[in-house]
């Protein structure tokens, strides 16, 4: 099977769902009335963030928008065409849409390319605010932990081998000198 296929439509279709909820929040919220759901426990709350996560790294959105075109090339140019198990493509195209959603922002919003300030409108309690890309980075992340430690599934679908820690397995004339 050629898992770049499911990886590259979920890649799509997720870009796709970024990007038009951004174009509807940018349309019906109002950053200065945010909107309370679930008795608070979200709230819609419109920003443009320059930043990083948490808004870090706020003087340094080219600097940003390098390292996401240098990850998205890594991922879609390195890491899917690897990809020879379903919860693997599914993780890379999860990873590549979040990318690609703001990375898209970067390049293509205001207040210039390279400079584009990421939307941001899912507000969570304590927590900061984010959008949809930012969901299918942090989904990707807690596959990549249970496929690699929980299932222990390579990229390419063969089990991970176990790692001993201890040095039974060393042979202590192994460097050519006999002991005596």
């Amino acid at each position: 099977m050629r898992y770049w296929v499911p990886a590259a439509v979920i890649g799509v279709l997720g870009l796709t769902i970024d990007q038009v909820a951004k174009a509807v929040a940018l349309a019906n919220l109002d950053p200065q009335h945010p909107i309370p759901l679930l008795g608070g426990l979200v709230t819609l709350q419109l920003i443009g963030n320059p930043g990083a996560a948490f808004s870090m790294g706020e003087g340094f959105t080219a600097v940003l928008t390098c390292v996401a075109i240098a990850a998205l090339i890594a991922v879609v140019g390195w890491g899917i065409p690897r990809v020879r198990h379903m919860g693997w493509a599914v993780t890379g195209g999860l990873l590549a849409a979040g990318i690609a959603g703001n990375l898209w922002d970067r390049l293509f919003r205001p207040p210039a390319p390279f400079q584009g300030h990421v939307v941001d409108f899912i507000q969570l309690p304590y927590f900061a605010i984010l959008n949809i890309a930012d969901i299918f980075i942090t989904s990707a992340a807690v596959l990549v932990v249970w496929l690699s430690m929980i299932t222990k599934v390579g990229l390419d679908g063969a089990p991970v081998s176990q790692q001993s820690d201890s040095h039974d397995d060393v042979d202590p004339d192994a460097d050519g000198t006999a002991g005596g």
